[in-house]
């Protein structure tokens, strides 16, 4: 039988805890002061698994590790013999390309090990034993050990919860520390934690991102019809770019549809695949998300699909207006998508750039200065015209190219030719780069896509519940009003808490007012009104503005200030001469019924997908651990119940087997596109952001080799053995000249590769086998403020 011991002597990659069916009760742990049986030729036991429980028992007690070596099947499928072994026997010969940087290892080539026959009656029999190691065993270090390490049931429910609600794996782990006494209490480490999570990723979401991808898609679209998604993919069957949006999203557009904001500069995941969201401003001054796409270029092409689907999503409505950064590619897009839609610069990224284009100037703190005068405190086009060319003229700025493309855009920035447009109080993309900051708390650098579906869910549904609360808040809370007038009270009945206060803020604007009566004709009237207003560095300013009545049925009032025209809300000045006039309410006209907390909105009344994301089993798992709750705190106050209680567990244990047939989260399979072929779509190559490269120093050929990491890839272990036992296999010479390479490796990388398929309408898809690159890139994501505004001194100005 020693023979059989030395069939595989070779290289190899050890399995064996990991290929036993995973069970709470896991290895025995010996008792204080108990002295384990050594193992003995000739020793019986009733199964494969009594045997590997017994070995490892007397390892632990001994101080060593085991793993299985090998083992034989008879046609009949039973395990005819097989052999356990110390984890350090064996010798790793080093494939590593840096011989200067050696990997450690811990194979000694100890010849500790047991082998079992299978007997005539089914059990096993130990034929042979050696129990000699070539290294020194502790027991006290044994827990450090791999084949030791199994996180039980009760921590795993708790990883997936906390995983689920952002919470940090380490975290959890330190929590589970804390709860048992100390680290030496607790059976696995913070790595077993982790690779817990990502294998319950994997039965959660799938194996391989686009796969996870479009079986959430199809998940979503069963749920809801409404459901939406279009795939673009390129020639070689890679994914490009994707868009989706939920019923709910698509409900909400009908309500707060008329402006959006677009932008791209929030990096999520590890194949730099720019997130890019549609994001408007619900009745709270909350963002509300009405799609989003991952895309993998920023060109006006992939832009123009990109907007033609989301157009398309939304019925063919598009918005009354647009607001994105300072793009050429996609204002390109925008005027072919959307040629009716206002479309606006975000005036923050135009603005932060003056350090960059004038910081090298002597007198960058003058032209910064007057600059900001000229684009914030510009009353009208014909001031701002002015001092523009007192700008260019003062400082010598006539042949500035970036000076000069801004004005020939004034009309998509300047704050005096886009106040005419509503705007919904937004002047900048900070509702997009508020909804990055949203998704901070569930995504970051290196979400691979199928972990970026499923925090998706994660992300919305706490946004739906931000708003449900603001709901709450508004119909059940109240801002006193600080005025008698009775417009400030119908406001106060109608408008959202948010909204009123922005009215509030407006009736606090009286105290710095004075109004002149500039003449009438008829029900025409025109009254002054004279505004202090502050400026840049807490300066004061007079400001005169021009308010015309139009006293008939119904009343018409309006303020050269264009606030109503750019927020929705009545200006300071209008409110006033309404006051003045004794009209106790606001004309219908006036109260916008975007910002009403009485209206019932539809989209409220759709379940959103993300919200019916109901488990089944977690939820019988939660039913029978509630029972449970004060049974083990009951029994928890005595050991004598403490122990009964264990006792009766142990009972209901063989009631209740662990059953190894349970449902497993296959992926569907691949559909057939309408043109008559199949095939799969491939993950996305990695997105080269915009900008120069990063710069490199020169470094030594030597140096390079030092820092050169191993090309080897870890194979299956069968595939590792079949592969790395043949003496022929072929090689790369030293010329470099490339040879076939094995096919045990060939087939392994092309079956890690998931068979999807894509179903959006006018998007389908043809096959294609090419396995996708690794992923080396780390993307490096802009923080970008989410403040309205930052250099606004206004106290309304858009």
């Amino acid at each position: 039988m020693a023979s059989f011991v030395e069939l595989s002597d070779n290289e190899y990659d050890e399995v064996v805890v990991d290929d036993v069916p995973d069970n709470d009760d896991g290895v025995e742990e010996p008792k204080v002061g108990e002295v384990v049986e050594e193992p003995k030729a000739g020793m019986t036991f009733s199964s494969e698994e009594e045997v590997r429980s017994y070995y490892m028992k007397y390892a632990k007690y001994k101080g060593f590790g085991v793993r299985r070596r090998n083992s034989r099947q008879s046609d009949d499928g039973k395990v005819r013999w097989f052999t356990l072994v110390c984890v350090r026997q064996g010798i790793i010969k080093s494939q590593a390309s840096n011989v200067l940087r050696p990997r450690q290892t811990e194979r000694v080539w100890c010849k500790a090990r047991v082998n079992a026959v299978l007997n005539e009656d089914g059990g096993y029999t130990l034929s042979s034993v050696i129990l000699d190691h070539t290294h020194v065993c502790s027991p006290g270090k044994a827990r450090h050990f791999r084949c030791f390490k199994k996180v039980n049931a009760r921590v795993a429910k708790r990883l997936e919860i906390n995983d689920e609600a952002g919470i940090r794996t380490s975290k959890t782990f330190k929590s589970v520390v804390v709860e048992a006494g100390g680290y030496e209490n607790v059976p696995f480490g913070a790595k077993e934690c982790q690779n817990y999570i990502e294998k319950a990723r994997q039965l959660r979401l799938g194996v391989g991102g686009v796969e996870a991808l479009m079986n959430y898609f199809q998940d979503m679209q069963k749920k809801n019809p409404d459901f939406f998604y279009a795939i673009d993919v390129g020639p070689d069957m890679r994914l490009k770019n994707v868009f989706w949006a939920d019923a709910r999203s698509r409900a909400a557009y009908q309500s707060f549809g008329d402006v959006i904001t677009f932008d791209t500069t929030y990096l999520t995941n590890a194949y730099k695949m720019p997130f890019a969201p549609f994001v408007g401003v619900n009745h709270h001054s909350q963002s509300i998300l009405f799609g989003c796409g991952l895309i993998s270029n920023e060109d006006a092409h992939t832009f123009e699909w990109l907007f033609q689907s989301w157009l398309k999503c939304m019925n063919d409505r598009p918005p009354n207006a647009i607001i994105t950064d300072q793009d050429k590619a996609m204002q390109l897009a925008i005027a072919r998508v959307f040629p009716s839609s206002r479309h606006r610069f975000c005036l923050w990224h135009i603005m932060k750039k003056l350090p960059e284009k004038f910081g090298s100037y002597s007198r960058y703190d003058e032209i910064k200065s007057t600059l900001h005068r000229c684009v914030y405190d510009s009353l009208n086009e014909n001031e701002f015209e002015e001092r523009w060319c007192e700008l260019l003229d003062n400082y010598d700025l006539r042949d500035n190219t970036w000076l000069g493309s801004l004005y020939v855009d004034r009309q998509f920035w300047v704050p005096a030719y886009v106040k005419n447009t509503f705007w919904a109080g937004m002047s900048t993309t900070q509702r997009s780069e508020g909804m990055n900051a949203f998704f901070d708390d569930y995504v970051h650098s290196r979400t691979t896509l199928k972990q970026f579906v499923d925090q998706y869910d994660s992300a919305l549904r706490r946004k739906a519940e931000n708003e449900a609360i603001a709901d709450f808040n508004s119909f059940n809370t109240e801002i006193p009003c600080i005025s008698r007038y009775p417009i400030e009270k119908q406001f106060q009945k109608i408008y959202t808490i948010a909204k009123f206060k922005e009215v509030q803020e407006e009736f606090r604007g009286f105290l710095y007012l004075s109004t002149s009566y500039l003449g009438g004709d008829g029900a025409k009237y025109m009254y002054g009104v004279t505004d202090e207003i502050e400026v840049s560095d807490g300066l004061l300013k007079r400001a005169n503005y021009m308010v015309r009545v139009h006293d008939e049925d119904p009343l018409e009032i309006t303020c050269s200030c264009k606030l109503f025209e750019f927020r929705g809300i009545l200006c300071r000045h209008a409110l006033r001469i309404l006051t003045q006039l004794g009209k106790s309410e606001v004309p219908p006209k006036y109260i916008l019924d975007r910002w009403r907390k009485d209206i019932k909105r539809k989209y409220l009344l759709i379940k959103s997908s993300y919200e019916a994301t109901s488990n089944p089993e977690r939820q019988r798992y939660d039913r029978i651990q509630t029972c449970f709750y004060q049974l083990c705190s009951n029994a928890a106050k005595t050991e004598r119940n403490c122990v009964k209680l264990i006792g009766q567990l142990e009972q209901l244990k063989l009631e209740y087997p662990d059953d190894d047939s349970r449902e497993s989260t296959s992926t569907s399979s691949p559909a057939t596109p309408m043109d008559g072929t199949t095939g799969k779509v491939l993950s996305p190559l990695v997105v080269r952001s915009k900008g120069r490269p990063p710069s490199k120093r020169r470094t030594h050929p030597v140096e390079k080799a030092l820092k050169k990491p191993s090309t080897r890839r870890r194979l299956p272990t069968t595939e590792m053995r079949s592969h790395l036992s043949r003496e022929d296999r072929p090689n790369t010479n030293v010329s470099g000249t490339q040879h076939e390479a094995p096919q045990t490796q060939v087939s392994w990388l092309h079956s890690q590769e998931s068979q999807v398929w894509t179903h959006a309408p006018d998007y389908f898809c043809t096959p294609s086998t090419a396995p996708p690159p690794p992923v080396q890139a780390q993307p490096v994501r802009l923080n970008l403020s989410d403040q309205d505004d930052l250099y606004q001194p206004r106290w309304w100005q858009p």
